[in-house]
């Protein structure tokens, strides 16, 4: 089959595969409807995290079963299932308690920018669909794998209530799912920070109420002008960068929390400044797992639409022009077609 390889900064290959096949009774094979490349991956891809040896790459996918192993009783082949960029088993304490990406046997999902996928712990790990899904539900149902269900544990690890007063900082995939969870989640204000038109456009188009352009002292100044000098009830930081965090943090109000999902990328966060702030700062790796049968169902029902955030579509021999259109910013988030 054909597949991506990430060899290093600026370089990744579609080539030949093994097909996956079932090495576990607990296994399942997904051959993908789609993938698509996230903006954690270009991390690898500019050369910031390493890459010591050529390997598969992506991490969202969503598709139809097409085998299982012996042990597999939720999906069976010919469903339509999504799952999280972890596999997790379903049944250890972190998993019960909704923390799926930190299962005592958790497995990275890897080599997903391919035609098909091996997925340990299925049972615990895909979520089958109602039905089939029409071609225009594919986008939704492959953004809740990843970039939708991280927005959402933004919002959800903020405490976003009804009626707060929301800041989304940062404008990639995950940002702007950011805006539809909060706005989900009853937030009445939600402020989208960013730079970019199109980005902006897509934010109001999800909820966004506001947009502030400005960065650093200049946008923390921003936010509070807008909430009478006191700052944002929660705040979603959705980049990675310190300055992001730092932003974040100085833009909520005292007693907020920051849910913050980006992948710390040079991210420090001083004691005393929480303590004199009085901020929480509350996330990590998305349990995007706990969220699937929620967003499968708003997806199906026409709720929300974050599919949007694909910009571009891309046939996946293109994988390599996919991640210059992101690295250089053409793209919001390339959708790759098997």
């Amino acid at each position: 089959m054909r597949g991506a390889v990430m060899y290093g900064k600026g370089d990744v290959r579609l080539e030949q595969l093994p097909e996956p096949t079932i090495v576990e009774p607990t296994d399942a094979i997904v051959r993908n409807a789609a993938s698509c490349v996230c903006g954690s991956d270009l991390w690898n891809y500019r050369g910031i995290n390493e890459t010591p040896k050529p390997r598969p790459f992506g991490h969202e996918y969503c598709g139809v079963v097409e085998a299982v192993g012996d042990a597999v009783t939720t999906v069976k082949p010919g469903d339509f299932v999504i799952g999280s960029f972890f596999s997790s088993d379903g049944t250890c304490p972190n998993c019960r308690n909704g923390f799926q990406t930190y299962c005592l046997n958790a497995k990275p999902m890897i080599g997903c920018q391919a035609e098909a996928v091996r997925v340990p712990w299925a049972d615990g790990s895909l979520v089958a669909t109602p039905e089939q899904p029409s071609a225009d539900l594919i986008p939704s149902l492959l953004a809740s794998s990843d970039v939708m269900g991280t927005g959402w544990f933004a919002a959800d690890a903020a405490r976003v209530a009804p009626g707060m007063t929301v800041a989304v900082v940062g404008d990639g995939a995950v940002g702007l799912c950011g805006v539809i969870a909060a706005r989900q989640l009853g937030a009445e204000r939600v402020i989208a920070m960013s730079r970019h038109a199109p980005r902006q456009q897509l934010a109001l188009a999800f909820g966004a109420t506001d947009i502030v352009e400005e960065r650093g002292e200049e946008g923390v100044a921003k936010i509070k002008d807008m909430t009478d000098g006191i700052g944002a009830d929660a705040v979603l930081e959705c980049v990675g960068t310190g300055d992001a965090m730092d932003q974040a943090i100085a833009s909520a109000r005292p007693g907020a929390t920051v849910g913050f999902v980006g992948v710390p990328h040079g991210v420090t966060i001083d004691g005393t400044t929480l303590f004199r702030s009085q901020v929480g700062v509350n996330g990590g790796l998305a349990p995007v797992r706990r969220f699937l049968p929620h967003l499968i169902e708003l997806v199906f029902n026409g709720t929300i639409d974050p599919g949007r955030v694909f910009d571009t579509v891309m046939p996946l021999d293109d994988v390599a022009e996919a991640y210059r259109a992101m690295d250089e910013r053409r793209a919001i988030k390339v959708l790759l077609q098997p």
